[in-house]
């Protein structure tokens, strides 16, 4: 039976979470989805769709890190590990100002559910030593692509020695999970992404997240290549400074909630 958390540290009465996207995709692609309303034919080189997944880590990740620290707010940072091959610095300034460092497959067009049992736990392996070598430390949380998991994914997780498992939408706080090789809590993904303006305007984000302003876990989510981009990341400030006006608030990391969770197993 799962055991759901009821309440927050320090008599907190809600946690908020930002989790902050950063991804890149396989050489020569693009992501399915772009502000772009005209699609090119199957087979064409996507070229701007790829520039425009390049801006997270040129850019977006940077802009988002200055909002963070003006806001005295630490995330986590679900990345792609080849985002730690291709931009190490960003990624060890970003361990370096206090937010985790969480896995997310090794590219965003690298879906679980498309490789064999395997496969996948050799991915997961892969992308644990990659961001070890960059930010010197094994990553304790995992969200895959497309929130796409397997029937083998907790289980890979929990005997890769994880805390924390964020495909899940089953209820609207963590709760803990026994496995066979040990306890695993699972996280909600957010229920409005930053890219769901793509078609409209940037304000819906602020107004939707300002109008639930009172439940008891709120989970942030921006992307880099998109949230990190000024119309976006400005929402994100603006929703920050609101929040951070409020008593009561604790601004959480994964792995902050997925020890609390575990704790209070334990009492």
């Amino acid at each position: 039976m799962h055991k759901v958390i009821s309440h927050w540290p320090g008599n907190h009465k809600m946690a908020v979470m930002i989790t902050v996207m950063f991804e890149v995709w396989s050489e020569g692609k693009a992501p399915p989805y772009s502000p772009m309303t005209t699609a090119l034919k199957p087979g064409t080189p996507d070229l701007l769709g790829i520039s425009w997944s390049q801006y997270g880590g040129k850019s977006g990740v940077w802009r988002l890190m200055r909002i963070l620290d003006e806001c005295d707010v630490r995330g986590t940072v679900c990345l792609n590990a080849k985002c730690a091959e291709d931009f190490p610095d960003a990624v060890k300034q970003l361990h370096e100002r206090g937010h985790e460092i969480s896995a997310h497959s090794y590219t965003q067009d690298l879906v679980l559910p498309y490789l064999s049992a395997q496969e996948e736990k050799d991915v997961i392996q892969k992308c644990s030593r990659i961001i070890e070598s960059v930010v010197g430390t094994r990553p304790v949380g995992w969200f895959s692509p497309v929130a796409a998991p397997t029937v083998n994914t907790a289980r890979f997780l929990a005997e890769e020695g994880f805390l924390w498992h964020g495909d899940y939408n089953d209820t609207d706080l963590p709760y803990l999970m026994n496995m066979p090789a040990g306890r695993l809590v699972a996280i909600a993904h957010s229920d409005f992404t930053d890219n769901r303006t793509l078609r409209s305007s940037p304000r819906d984000f602020f107004n939707v997240y300002k109008d639930t302003f009172d439940s008891s876990l709120i989970n942030l989510t921006v992307h880099t290549h998109f949230g990190g981009r000024p119309l976006m990341a400005a929402m994100l400030s603006e929703l920050l400074h609101y929040m951070k006006g409020f008593a009561g608030i604790w601004f959480a990391r994964h792995d902050e909630v997925a020890r609390w969770v575990l704790e209070q197993a334990e009492a």
